[in-house]
């Protein structure tokens, strides 16, 4: 700096010069300054935005509550996921679609649809050492016609072609061995877990983003497949959608299986798909009248269950 000043003193006609450039760029070079610290802010706002939009989807993908439960007398285990308290919108299908808002009490519900091996356990009588049984607090299915998986996979595959009876009898069994209370979900109970407060009712848009999360027609080789394997949904719920369809208890009381299955196509499995049970699905059983346990003609149908409480009932 010192050489430089000597300089500028030593030579006034270049010091003059210096001024005069300097204050003729002297605006331009505000300006430049400018719209560096405007960029900079931009940056900090952006960067501060994507910061809030992370923090918001890790609040909503926090680390699930789970439970897990043990079948007394057998190594089994399953998982329920808790599902908080909440409202959201729903279009009931007794009103014809139209809309209302419900809330929600929390409650626990099966991280996966129930399997092979936990009906197993129910349907051939794994928990017990003794044949005999002496309760009227539920009863067994019959015995299949059969191989009730369809040659397709047993082990951590969903347990398919069982009716609403069984179902509900299953969940009967389940309370009496554990002493907690489950039972079928509501459609409104299931619907509200699907959409996690995330997912519209509508069919997904990107078929590539339902890929993420669901086994249907265009990926699921014409079969179910283990359960667990897709993501999990926002509340750490997996096969919401597709796999097989869930049976739920309508809004009218009634049977509904609901999310679409395996054999539907990617438009038909969303958050509000619903169909009703059908003759259809016991076309083939040769039984008169037909059975109240097994569908011959719906394997694409399954459940999950819920409970009330993980506490321990009096």
């Amino acid at each position: 700096m010192r050489r430089f000043d000597r300089a500028i003193g030593h030579h006034p006609k270049k010091f003059d010069a210096f001024r005069t450039a300097f204050q003729r760029f002297l605006p331009t070079l505000v300006l430049a300054a400018a719209f560096v610290m405007l960029a900079v802010g931009v940056g900090v706002v952006s960067v501060k935005d994507a910061a809030t939009a992370q923090t918001s989807g890790s609040q909503q993908n926090q680390k699930p509550r789970i439970f897990v439960e043990e079948i007394p007398g057998t190594t089994v285990k399953f998982e329920l996921v808790y599902v908080p308290d909440g409202e959201f919108e729903f279009a009931d299908p007794t009103r014809g679609g139209e809309k209302r808002k419900v809330k929600v009490k929390g409650f626990w519900i099966g991280r996966t649809e129930v399997t092979w091996d936990e009906y197993d356990v129910y349907l051939y009588k794994l928990d017990v050492e003794d044949e005999e049984e002496e309760t009227d607090a539920y009863s067994r299915p019959s015995r299949p016609y059969g191989a009730p998986d369809r040659g397709w996979g047993h082990h951590g595959y969903p347990a398919i072609g069982i009716t609403f009876h069984a179902a509900e009898q299953y969940c009967k069994w389940l309370s009496y061995k554990t002493k907690r209370k489950y039972r079928l979900p509501t459609e409104i109970e299931w619907e509200y877990a699907c959409r996690a407060n995330v997912w519209d009712v509508a069919p997904f848009k990107d078929k590539s983003l339902l890929d993420k999360f669901a086994w249907f027609a265009e990926n699921s080789s014409a079969k179910t497949q283990p359960v667990a394997k897709k993501q999990p949904n926002p509340w750490g719920i997996y096969d919401m959608l597709g796999n097989v369809a869930e049976w739920c208890v309508g809004v009218d009381g009634k049977p509904v299986v609901r999310g679409g299955s395996f054999k539907d196509p990617a438009e038909q499995v969303h958050p509000g798909a619903r169909e009703l049970p059908s003759p259809d699905w016991q076309a083939s059983d040769p039984m008169v009248p037909k059975s109240k346990w097994w569908l011959t003609d719906a394997p694409f149908v399954g459940f999950r269950v819920v409970c009330e409480d993980v506490k321990p009932a009096n």
